[in-house]
């Protein structure tokens, strides 16, 4: 087999790499096989903190629809469950945007649902 001499498609590979990793310190933004590694472990962060936020955004519609209901005295589990029961179909997203935009337009439900 002939030997390839890589010299070109190396160096540019190499190159983009190390231009992709400017904003980093120090060795991480100088030497090839530190930005490599780096820049594979910002990609797994990357991938696990777009799972995070997903979850942190949930957590912050069920806190805001907490506070509303315990306005009229009922508990966020039983106001879900009462919206299951009486067969509504909204999720807890776009009742946390009610909540936030038009309480108003909430309270008529909060008292059909409790009786």
């Amino acid at each position: 087999m002939t030997r390839v001499k890589r010299g070109s498609v190396a160096r540019n590979r190499r190159k983009k790499l190390l231009h992709s990793m400017r904003g980093a310190k120090g060795a991480h933004s100088i030497l090839f096989r530190i930005s490599n590694q780096q820049r594979r472990k910002g990609l797994r962060y990357a991938y696990v903190g777009r799972k995070c936020k997903k979850r942190i955004i949930r957590q912050q519609w069920i806190i805001r629809l907490n506070a509303l209901v315990h306005l009229y005295g009922m508990t966020y589990s039983d106001f879900i469950h009462l919206i299951k029961s009486n067969g509504l179909v909204l999720n807890r997203k776009m009742i946390a945007q009610l909540a936030i935009t038009n309480k108003e337009d909430l309270i008529p439900l909060i008292r059909h649902i409790e009786n």
